[in-house]
């Protein structure tokens, strides 16, 4: 297996660096196949990583992409977490002590929160993510906003749901959002992800977001509280 660390793919702030948008891609249970742009699990959250560098570049928010080593899980190996936390101690190396969001999708969410108690993270935005049985001590004091979609056959809403419920007492905020029309690949609905996306990340980092109405609504009642919300 390889001891060489994974690649992150860096779109750069303007000017001095004050925040990160670490994002996460999916992947599969298990193979220590490489993982490479070209797979689709990696494509699929390109729009996310443009959005929000385009949105958030002239106010100081560098989005980091990173690329696992592995295509896998990999059951206790848990391979895209060591991953994902080279590339926190990274941007603190690079950056100092700057707000990080996590942004993931499926197998990225997963890894998201396994990193999510790291002191850089001050929160995490997840899209169906696969959580059977994942750790909630991460969450404390955290802002946790989960996207699942009602008609995903790929990662279980039932099994996020239950997580989001478990963890909704140790976050500072959680909101659940049930997606309606719409599966695990986003591909429907694709413009309602990606505002989702930018408008949490964003105004997670004092950046105020250009999104939809529906996006917007949605960011307007979870930061007014709300806990559970579909559209």
């Amino acid at each position: 297996m390889s001891e060489e660390p994974p690649f992150v793919e860096v779109h750069a702030a303007r000017g001095d660096t004050r925040a990160v948008v670490l994002v996460l891609h999916g992947g599969k249970a298990d193979s220590f196949e490489p993982s490479e742009e070209l797979h689709w699990s990696s494509r699929r959250v390109n729009p996310f990583v443009s959005a929000i560098h385009r949105q958030g570049r002239d106010h100081g928010v560098a989005v980091w992409k990173v690329r696992y080593r592995y295509r896998g899980w990999n059951g206790a190996h848990m391979s895209p977490t060591h991953d994902a936390q080279w590339a926190l101690d990274e941007a603190r190396r690079r950056h100092g002590d700057v707000p990080v969001v996590l942004l993931g999708h499926s197998m990225g969410g997963r890894t998201a929160t396994h990193v999510l108690a790291d002191r850089s993270a001050i929160g995490m935005v997840a899209f169906g993510p696969w959580l059977p049985d994942e750790p909630i001590e991460g969450a404390a004091d955290k802002l946790v906003f989960i996207a699942h979609a009602t008609l995903d056959k790929w990662t279980s809403p039932r099994q996020s749901y239950a997580w989001a419920q478990a963890a909704r007492p140790l976050a500072k905020t959680l909101t659940y959002l049930h997606v309606r029309k719409t599966g695990h690949f986003m591909l429907w609905n694709a413009g309602l992800w990606t505002d989702l996306a930018v408008g949490f990340t964003l105004s997670w980092l004092g950046v105020k977001p250009s999104i939809g109405r529906r996006a917007t609504n949605v960011l307007a009642k979870a930061a007014a509280g709300a806990t559970e919300l579909t559209v």
